[in-house]
């Protein structure tokens, strides 16, 4: 198992992993996670390795997923709806994130702020 800021893996026999979830949360819940997400994938399911993905560019993928487009072909509503969840993901406290959110957004630093302002 490995324990990390931004997530813990756990990997092994499926019903080892399962029966190690309930350790998982009460250590999350300790350390003052104020929420979880789960997510199960299997070897079978990975496919061909892909390179490493950097934690920031995995948050983006995953509001692109859950927005249903890339963040730059979204509506201004949209873009300000992927910044706060990427705030509430914990993304604007990675190295460079404003400047990466803008670049994915296609907007400018000072709009990205304008949306973190708008939420305050």
């Amino acid at each position: 198992m490995d324990f990390g800021p931004l997530g813990t893996t756990a990997r092994g026999e499926a019903a080892a992993v399962l029966d190690a979830l309930p350790a998982i949360a009460r250590a999350a819940l300790a350390a003052g996670a104020t929420r979880l997400t789960l997510q199960l994938s299997t070897e079978e399911a990975r496919g061909p390795a892909e390179p490493a993905v950097q934690p920031l560019d995995r948050l983006i993928r995953e509001v692109e997923a859950e927005l249903g487009g890339r963040l730059a072909d979204l509506d201004r509503q949209d873009k300000q709806r992927a910044v706060r969840l990427l705030e509430e993901r914990g993304a604007f406290t990675l190295r460079k994130a404003v400047v990466t959110i803008a670049e994915a957004l296609g907007v400018t630093r000072f709009t990205v702020y304008n949306y973190l302002n708008r939420e305050a």
